[in-house]
């Protein structure tokens, strides 16, 4: 046997999902778009919805904590990056009142403007990517098959499916010296 079925579950075929978990684990994904709805202005709502569907579904299957994990994994920063993004509107709006292209965020640097466009430029893509790859890996969940995320896809399979290693050490409790 080789190390990795040494410690690591075995992955479930898709003949070996249920109808039920493969429900699970694609909710997961979609689960960004019902929280999307709510928590527009609000991004760490998404966020919140995430980690809930997590607690509430990890003890389900493998299939499905992973799937889960993966979701909530890859959420944190498209949530952070939103956050961010909210943030700054909204100091903009409320302490600047206009979006204006003079306004300097540090000498002999680029304009609030200029940084802000920027920014709002990568997190709506950072957004789009993460609405394509969701959109993938619950398409891919339905049909009982795994669709590992880039960094994220094997950070969910090691704590999913990771086999716990006893610790062959028992606890002795003593008095203080």
């Amino acid at each position: 046997m080789t190390e990795t079925s040494e410690k690591y579950y075995p992955i479930e075929q898709v003949e070996d999902i249920s109808m039920r978990d493969r429900e699970d684990a694609m909710g997961a994904y979609l689960m960004m778009f019902a929280a999307l709805a709510a928590g527009l202005p609000l991004p760490i709502l998404n966020l919140i919805a995430a980690v809930i569907y997590y607690y509430v579904n990890k003890g389900k299957s493998r299939f499905v904590k992973f799937h889960s994990l993966q979701s909530l994994y890859s959420q944190i920063p498209t949530t952070l990056m939103n956050a961010g993004l909210v943030f700054w509107t909204f100091r903009i709006i409320f302490n600047e009142g206009s979006f204006r292209s003079n306004d300097v965020f540090m000498e002999g640097f680029a304009t609030v403007s200029e940084l802000y466009w920027g920014y709002l430029w990568v997190v709506v893509a950072a957004n789009l990517l993460y609405v394509i790859f969701s959109l993938v890996g619950a398409t891919k969940a339905r049909k009982g098959r795994f669709y590992y995320f880039l960094f994220f896809g094997k950070l969910a399979y090691h704590f999913a499916y990771l086999k716990e290693e006893p610790s062959g050490t028992s606890v002795l409790n003593e008095p203080p010296k």
